[in-house]
This record gives C-alpha cells, sequence and structure tokens, in this order.
C-alpha cells in the first residue's frame, strides 16, 4: 500500500534530522576538516544517495547546523512576563538549553569561530537579519524598561555574558558550576535570587576547573 503524502513527509524530515545529528556527532569526534560525508552518512544509518541528495556537502550541513542555531538564539524573545521576569526566564532558557546537551553546544560554538566556517555563519545570520533584529530590538526594549542609561550595550552584554558562559561550561562539562553562576546573573541584574534549582539536585561545591579528555 503507498504512503500518505504526509508519511513520507514525515519520514523525510527524519531521515535529515538523523543526518544533522550524526553531523555534529562526526563533527564533535573530528572537526570540520577530519569529518567527511561518508562517515556522516554511515552514523546516521542512511544511504549516501539520501544524504547527499539533502546536503551535497559539508558546507550544507554546516549552514543547516547553524540556521537552526540562530532560530534557537532569536526564540528567546518568546519569554512572557514583565522585564524582570523575562530577563531571568532568558537567563534560565539558555541556561537549561546549555545544560541539555553541552556536546552540541560546543560543536556550533567551534563552527561560529572556526576561519573554515565562521563564512558561512556569517551568510547564515544575515539571512536571518530580520528574525535576530527583532531580537535584538526586544532586548534592548527590555533594558530600556528597566531603565539601562545604554540599552544596546546591555543587549550586547548580556548576549555576550551568556555565550561566554555557554563556551566555558563546553570546555569543562558537569564540572562548570551552572547554578552558582546562575546566582551570579542574577545577583548582577538585580533579581530577587531564584528558590530552585534548573537541575532539581543539590548545589555542589565549586572545585577547581580544568579540562579531562572527555568532559562529559
Amino acid at each position: 500500500m503507498p504512503r500518505s503524502p504526509s508519511a513520507n513527509e514525515e519520514m523525510r524530515a527524519l531521515a535529515r534530522q538523523k543526518i544533522l545529528g550524526a553531523a555534529l556527532q562526526v563533527f564533535a569526534e573530528k572537526g570540520y576538516h577530519g569529518a567527511t560525508i561518508t562517515e556522516i552518512t554511515k552514523r546516521a544509518g542512511v544511504s549516501r544517495g539520501l544524504a547527499s541528495y539533502y546536503f551535497p556537502n559539508k558546507h550544507l550541513l554546516v549552514e543547516e547546523l547553524l540556521d537552526t542555531y540562530l532560530d534557537g538564539v532569536a526564540a528567546i524573545i518568546d519569554v512572557p512576563g514583565g522585564p524582570d521576569e523575562r530577563l531571568a526566564g532568558i537567563i534560565d532558557g539558555v541556561l537549561t538549553a546549555m545544560m541539555s546537551d553541552l556536546p552540541v553546544q560546543g560543536v556550533i560554538l567551534s563552527l561560529v569561530v572556526q576561519p573554515s566556517t565562521h563564512p558561512i555563519f556569517a551568510e547564515v545570520e544575515a539571512r536571518k537579519d530580520e528574525r535576530l533584529s527583532l531580537l535584538e530590538d526586544s532586548l534592548r526594549e527590555l533594558f530600556e524598561q528597566r531603565g539601562a542609561e545604554d540599552p544596546a550595550v546591555e543587549e550586547i552584554m548580556l548576549r555576550s555574558v551568556l555565550e561566554g558562559v555557554i563556551f566555558k561550561a563546553a570546555v569543562y562539562g558537569p564540572q562548570y558550576p551552572v547554578e552558582q553562576i546562575r546566582r551570579r546573573l542574577y545577583g548582577m541584574y538585580g533579581l530577587s535570587a531564584p528558590t530552585t534549582t534548573l537541575s532539581g539536585k543539590e548545589v555542589r561545591p565549586i572545585g577547581r576547573l580544568r579540562a579531562t579528555d572527555r568532559g562529559y
């Protein structure tokens, strides 16, 4: 019995996600230059022809991954509430997403900053300009409502701080004191201290951050 158009669409979407997930794994292990379409295809469990149909080259794979990343960044403007509630929600949303998959966060950051893939990021960012501008304007309005002297600087500062936190957490994995950093961010912006933890677990004392062969 032939599959319905909706079933075919669902299978195509699943195949794309398998390929993208495999690409993240291989990029994490071997870097952009060391990764091959053949290995990504094998890891995804799909045929080379199918993978090449969706993503004829690594450039397009990176483009899709960065596109998804920027969509996630832009989604933070959807946090409801007043200025303080929104700011706390943005901080918590970023930290929660970060903790859910640190290796992925690390791979995405490496793709953003690597000289070989940064131009791809710039292309994707240019295509997302309208939505990213909405994000920037929304954050600047938030800081204006909070009485900031220069809302534009505060918007850039918040994003820089959160991206720095993601970078350090990606480097040090479970060692990174997410809950303590969360409390520090709340204090830095004059927000009421959180009464619960994001993980639901007891906060551990801070040790010394040291890189390991595999931090996850």
